[in-house]
């Protein structure tokens, strides 16, 4: 299998933060450079060492770097969508700017080479017993009855080929019915909101802290046709920003979903529960395995009943009353 390097360019202060987003993701094998650090280490156990190379001083020089590799296939790229989602997150919330540029350069390749290279790992698939995604540059491989998705990827998280996106559509196809109302979490690409309009949601709210995904949501849904009227994309944090409270609170939603971190989940559990229509359903995923217990506890004290667990690998959807 070939592997891609991801760097993550941060600050000494960004290590842990940006380490625990990796984290969240399933990601425990990081690499960290940091020139800081470094120093103190040969400071502190001077005892030990008599010579330094300096080449070995010179490559930890300048901007500190958390690293880590992902498999180059589908799943491998998918993650690094959602590294880049996870990481604007972060950089949205670091408003005192001490995490650096939380960019990422993947083994000396451009983000535009990133784009066009992702087309080969790309293709249709069917998920559930309603759903096929279909990238917009393909062909339909034989005719079918589904729900057919067509997406431009671009850099936003939910293409439809990770766990944790599939399990959310298997719970969408459930409870999406004729008429619902569906606020979607966290919205990335757009893929779920979409879905569910698809699928024959009434109306979706969809959000996400990271500005570049309104524009990628509009855009996949104008792809599948779906009328603007009925689909609103919004770019702000819901658990601060007052405005988008204000927004997502004119209707109540049969149907909540949130595809993020177990983190961000439990932050949002009581104020998903204000939006939620009576006897309506929360859908959440994103949670890697070890982090089960500590959702599940968070929704419990938020006064949800749950009605299901599904797991596929490491990662966990919980829905829930």
């Amino acid at each position: 299998m070939n592997w891609i390097k991801v760097s993550v360019f941060t600050t000494s202060e960004g290590i842990e933060p940006v380490s625990g987003r990796l984290y969240q993701l399933g990601i425990s094998g990081l690499e960290i450079e940091d020139e800081q650090d470094f120093k103190d280490f040969l400071e502190n156990n001077k005892q030990y060492w008599d010579y330094v190379d300096e080449e070995l001083v010179k490559k930890m020089e300048g901007e500190t770097k958390v690293k880590t590799y992902v498999s180059d296939d589908t799943e491998g790229r998918e993650l690094l969508i959602a590294i880049k989602s996870t990481l604007s997150e972060l950089k949205q919330l670091d408003v005192n700017n001490e995490f650096g540029r939380l960019e990422i350069e993947l083994d000396n390749m451009t983000e535009q080479d990133w784009a066009n290279n992702w087309r080969q790992y790309f293709h249709q698939m069917e998920i559930g017993e309603k759903v096929m995604i279909k990238p917009e540059w393909e062909e339909l491989n034989k005719p079918t009855d589904r729900v057919v998705f067509n997406i431009e990827p671009g850099m936003s998280f939910g293409t439809g080929s990770h766990y944790t996106t599939q399990l959310c559509i298997e719970s969408l196809e459930k409870y999406i019915t004729q008429g619902v109302k569906m606020l979607d979490l966290g919205c990335g690409s757009g893929i779920l909101s979409i879905i569910s309009l698809l699928l024959g949601a009434d109306m979706a709210v969809a959000v996400d802290i990271d500005p570049n995904a309104v524009d990628t949501a509009y855009q996949n849904a104008d792809r599948n046709g779906v009328d603007r009227s009925k689909y609103k994309v919004l770019s702000g944090n819901v658990l601060t920003d007052s405005d988008i409270q204000a927004e997502i609170s004119k209707n109540k939603y049969e149907v909540v979903a949130a595809n993020i971190v177990a983190d961000v989940i439990i932050g949002l559990a009581p104020k998903a529960k204000e939006y939620m229509a009576e006897n309506g359903v929360f859908i959440t995923s994103g949670i890697i395995s070890d982090r089960l217990d500590d959702v599940k506890n968070a929704l419990y004290e938020n006064g949800f009943n749950i009605v299901s667990i599904n797991q596929r690998k490491d990662w966990v959807s919980i829905v829930c009353r």
